[in-house]
């Protein structure tokens, strides 16, 4: 689909949808939707996935830039999202049901990243590790309203390239279909959040 196709204008409006443990927005959020024709959650996971690819090809590009810096974190969900919602590298201004409160995200935020930059200069774990667990840990704090998720792989991937690895997979080598997946990851971090990271570190690689 070329782009002028994927990033035109209409004017119907979003009826949301949400996957087993995905994150509801609050109708504030949902009244940031900017392309206006999308009227199916089908229609937004396309929209959206362009404007992800288009993230992931700047965040290729910022081969110099610090990447454990807040300015980082909040720019790539920009990059990833600015064509679908107009607070897309803006944190969250409410409760979800998963993540810190909203006003110490950015406290919880930096914390993370300098913990991060610490066990890289220091080697406490291998760069797999280091990268899944850094990604657990951000999506646990879930800083923006939507889209943490996709953010914080994409983030992981970019880190784990930096460390001397390839990207993740997050199951993309799996005969799995997409639900049996997603149930595969939400288990994984699951079980991360009780100090068990095998489980996540395998489906990142697998």
């Amino acid at each position: 689909m070329a782009r002028a196709e994927i990033f035109g204008k209409s004017s119907a409006r979003m009826k949301f949808t949400y996957a087993v443990g995905a994150t509801p927005i609050d109708p504030d959020e949902a009244a940031g939707l900017i392309p206006s024709h999308i009227a199916t959650q089908s229609d937004l996971n396309i929209w959206e996935e362009a404007n992800i690819l288009q993230g992931a090809a700047w965040a290729q590009r910022q081969k110099k830039r610090e990447l454990l810096d807040e300015g980082f974190v909040r720019e790539l969900h920009k990059r990833m999202f600015n064509r679908t919602w107009r607070w897309a590298g803006t944190f969250r201004a409410s409760n979800k049901n998963i993540g810190v409160d909203w006003a110490h995200v950015s406290v919880r935020l930096n914390n993370l990243l300098a913990n991060t930059q610490y066990q890289i200069s220091h080697a406490i774990f291998t760069a797999d590790e280091l990268a899944v667990r850094f990604h657990h840990q951000l999506v646990w704090i879930h800083p923006f309203p939507n889209g943490n998720g996709r953010h914080a792989r994409l983030l992981a991937d970019t880190l784990a390239v930096r460390l001397g690895r390839k990207r993740f997979s997050w199951g993309a080598n799996s005969s799995s279909t997409v639900s049996e997946l997603r149930q595969q990851y939400l288990q994984a971090l699951r079980s991360a959040d009780t100090g068990e990271y095998e489980q996540l570190i395998e489906f990142a690689r697998c």
